[in-house]
């Protein structure tokens, strides 16, 4: 891609010698590509009725938020009310994006440009100067306030700029915007203050970071995405206000990054100390902690013009085709040993990357992978946010991300194939279909089950529809020129006239050193689809048509002619096909339906079936889960109360243990459990209660080991979240080691754990027991107990009673109530005699009365003759 004067161009160039190149990216269709893929064409009557259909479903989500949300940061479209910070439950990092700024509204602006909505556009824009505080004491993500509200505001003050200059309106707007981006940069700007040069991962927008009064500054790891998302828009900020600082920090940022990477791989890990520059993570990946940091190394270089960057960039993506990339899929690898995929899984954040390869003009594997993902979603309706190599769910959660309707914008524009435009129409279809609710649209809390969850987070609004609005618009058809500008990784609109209209601020220029690397054909250049595929305007379905039925979605079974080789693994255990499934060899059992193949089909070249001389059982489609409990044991709970708990790969295994772990509760300090642990001296001897999020389960653990706990019961951030609705699933490492963890680990859903944090607060003393749900507590003997009485008459007492605390039934309107009273002098009162036994235990195992009542308090703890209780029947 390189631009020509004004002209954009998508062709293969000559090396960067003069001028500016790769200033946006040229989107040419391909000629004569309907005739060719007629089964797949769309009508232009047909991209205005979707296009008006996203514009009603905006205004659906956008017009819910005024409604019911605003000024709160976010809407809660199932409440139908706004989420304000402080006043719902906490959902842990999540809501570090929150900082009572509106929000939804600074991440929604230059969308209604985009959408031609200039009414709606200037209105918004009076209500953000009128309304919007910046200073407001919160604790706040500056990865997550530098993308949306930093970015939002310069997004927001470049269209309003731009539509004051065409004099038909906004002739009042004074560069506000441009003035609330520049306090909030300086707002940002003390999270900069390490050793390092890399950034805290939060700061207080009132107090910093190391003001006693910021509650934070303790953090001293970072997301490398965190701290290498920050140069488009600190770098715009400078160039629009004169302020070298905000690209100086940003660079300075980018710098020890580049300065850290693995020598030998070119990789980077995704968790590093902000102090010292020491790798947390060593795991590699382009998805979630890594992802935007490649996609700002490519887009620095479009919107500033400096040459380092593509230079780093090209050096790290030769390095991920070599060993991330499997196409389809994009695996994490250890950064020091690349050649061994550290997880079985990914996640969906990797979904923008088939974007920022069309950017790189690598068309092919970016086909791939996109097609990989919209046979997921074909399968799921959306992309759970990661699913396993099978394709096979292993978290559930859908937050409406944007990326896949991103990448398949980006594809539509390279290539012009209308196939692109049916994706898109699906994206759409399933929207309205699962996510919409009167009050906007709902999070999906689980692909599996379809259920819905409490939030539209901004990034709904800021990126989802400008993505789909423009897949199915012409150029024509927009406000401005929408190749004049580079979308940040929020979407927002930064024209990429920056680097020559205004100049690098002085001292501001990275200096280049010479990197030796592998050249290819768009290192500096942009991608032809002729010279890529030479007369050939159906390349991209001929690379699609591989992997059309990946996940197995409408694949009529055929066998394939095979070959066959016998390898001599005569062990009847299974330790052979393990070490073939970690060589990536997948094994089917042979079947009976090879047997009437011809010869022919026998010598088919290039397929071969390993045959595995070994007794070999199928594995079950799903990898079972061990259900375990939460019991709470002391009073009031008494074992009644049990809460559905989910397992851990590591640490402790539960089920090998014969009572289980018992102990009383303390909540960790922080509560995420992601920084040094403020509260070691209360943990020590303790189970801890940690909320799930910011970090990796194994970090937690490590830490909560090292402060002293005995266990830890980890809570899911997400709100609503329970064992009803949603499936159990096993907590797994973060890919290293975690044979050094020997702590008891179990996972409750938000409403389980709910339950738990609420007992806690009223009872401050709460003692539970972590075991299997198989050997829960009362499971095999009913918790009932056996009450005998003897009525005696007036002035009577058994021989031998002793005098002291007795237990007096009174009967009253039906019920059993029971009374624990001191006796003082003598026994007092008159009674009719009767004896009574009995013995309860409800079918659910719970205790119940002989009658109707209640009888909760009577307990061994309670009734010294009692010998059944908790303690003494684990």
């Amino acid at each position: 891609m390189r631009r020509i004067g004004n002209k954009l161009c998508w062709e293969v160039g000559h090396p960067p010698g003069i001028g500016m190149m790769l200033k946006s990216l040229l989107l040419t269709s391909l000629l004569g590509w309907a005739s060719c893929q007629e089964s797949q064409t769309m009508t232009p009557e047909e991209k205005t009725d979707i296009r008006d259909q996203i514009v009603e479903m905006f205004d659906h989500a956008y017009g819910s938020y005024m409604k019911y949300a605003y000024p709160a940061d976010e809407l809660m479209p199932l409440s139908c009310r706004g989420r304000v910070r402080g006043l719902e439950p906490n959902r842990g990092d999540i809501d570090d994006s929150l900082g009572k700024f509106s929000l939804t509204l600074i991440d929604t602006l230059d969308t209604l440009v985009v959408l031609n909505k200039l009414d709606e556009f200037e209105d918004a824009v009076r209500k953000t100067v009128r309304d919007v505080r910046l200073d407001n004491d919160v604790v706040v993500s500056v990865f997550e306030t530098n993308i949306r509200v930093l970015g939002g505001l310069l997004g927001a003050h470049v269209m309003a700029d731009l539509l004051r200059q065409r004099g038909e309106r906004m002739q009042w707007y004074g560069d506000e915007l441009l003035h609330m981006a520049k306090e909030l940069g300086h707002r940002l700007l003390p999270a900069f203050n390490t050793t390092s040069g890399l950034p805290y991962p939060r700061v207080n927008l009132r107090y910093g970071v190391l003001n006693p009064l910021s509650r934070t500054g303790t953090e001293s790891d970072t997301c490398t995405a965190c701290a290498g998302t920050m140069i488009l828009e600190f770098a715009a900020l400078s160039r629009l206000s004169g302020e070298a600082v905000f690209e100086e920090h940003a660079r300075k940022a980018l710098d020890v990054l580049w300065e850290k990477r693995q020598r030998g791989s070119d990789l980077v890990g995704t968790v590093i100390n902000i102090h010292n520059g020491d790798w947390v993570r060593r795991d590699s990946g382009v998805g979630a902690g890594i992802d935007s940091y490649y996609e700002y190394l490519m887009k620095a270089y479009i919107l500033l013009g400096d040459n380092v960057y593509l230079e780093r960039f090209n050096i790290h993506y030769s390095a991920i085709m070599k060993y991330i990339s499997q196409p389809p899929l994009l695996l994490n690898v250890h950064m020091h040993n690349p050649t061994v995929s550290v997880r079985s899984w990914m996640d969906s954040l990797l979904a923008f990357f088939p974007g920022l390869q069309v950017l790189r003009g690598d068309l092919k594997p970016a086909i791939e992978t996109h097609e990989m993902l919209y046979q997921v979603t074909k399968q799921h309706k959306f992309l759970p946010e990661a699913f396993t190599t099978e394709f096979r769910v292993h978290w559930g959660q859908h937050p409406l991300r944007p990326e896949f309707a991103e990448s398949t914008y980006y594809l539509y524009k390279a290539t012009g194939d209308p196939y692109y435009l049916r994706v898109g129409q699906s994206i759409v279809e399933k929207l309205n279909a699962y996510a919409r609710v009167p009050c906007g649209f709902a999070a999906v809390q689980d692909v599996r089950t379809g259920t819905h969850e409490d939030r539209m987070d901004s990034f709904f609004l800021a990126e989802m529809f400008k993505y789909l609005y423009l897949l199915f618009s012409e150029k024509s058809q927009l406000p401005f020129d929408i190749d004049d500008y580079i979308f940040t990784t929020e979407a927002h609109l930064l024209p990429v006239s920056l680097s020559t209209t205004q100049p690098p601020c002085q001292g501001n220029n990275t200096e280049a050193v010479p990197i030796a690397q592998e050249e290819d054909l768009f290192t500096y250049s942009c991608p032809s689809t002729q010279t890529l595929f030479p007369n050939n305007p159906s390349f991209a379905k001929t690379i699609r048509d591989s992997y059309k039925y990946l996940t197995g979605v409408g694949r009529a079974f055929h066998s394939l002619p095979v070959r066959e080789i016998e390898l001599p693994l005569h062990d009847n255990g299974m330790e052979p096909v393990e070490f073939l499934k970690s060589m990536g060899i997948s094994l089917t059992p042979l079947n009976e339906a090879t047997a009437g193949e011809t010869e022919s089909h026998r010598e088919h070249k290039g397929v071969y079936r390993v045959k595995l001389v070994a007794e070999v059982s199928q594995t079950p489609e799903e990898e079972e889960v061990v259900p375990h409990i939460v019991q709470l044991i002391s009073p009031p709970f008494l074992g009644r109360t049990v809460l559905t708990a989910g397992p851990a790969k590591f640490g402790m295994d539960l089920t090998k243990q014969e009572h289980g772990v018992k102990g009383s509760i303390v909540k960790a300090s922080p509560y995420t459990a992601c920084g040094p642990i403020d509260n070691a001296g209360d943990l020590k001897g303790h189970i801890a209660l940690a909320l799930r999020g910011d970090c990796m389960f194994a970090g937690k653990a490590r830490r909560l080991q090292e402060a002293g706990a005995i266990g830890v019961i980890f809570i899911d951030h997400r709100e609503g979240s329970n064992s009803e609705e949603t499936p159990l699933f096993q907590m797994v490492g973060d890919g290293d080691s975690t044979t050094d963890i020997s702590l008891p680990l179990v996972f409750l859903f938000s409403r389980e754990g709910a339950v738990l944090t609420a007992a806690l607060e009223e009872h401050h003393n709460v003692d539970v027991l972590l075991l299997p749900k198989e050997r829960q507590l009362g499971h095999d003997k009913p918790l009932g107990m056996n009450i005998k009485f003897r009525l005696a008459e007036e002035g009577e007492l058994e021989e031998g009673a002793a005098r002291g605390p007795t237990l007096e039934f009174v009967l009253e309107k039906g019920e059993v109530l029971l009374e624990e009273e001191e006796e003082e002098e003598e026994l007092r009162g008159e009674r009719q005699s009767r004896q009574q036994y009995c013995t309860t235990a409800s079918e659910n195992d719970s205790t119940e009365p002989c009658s109707s009542a209640v009888l909760s308090p009577l307990d061994s703890s309670q009734s010294p003759n009692s010998n059944s209780g908790p303690d003494t029947n684990p």
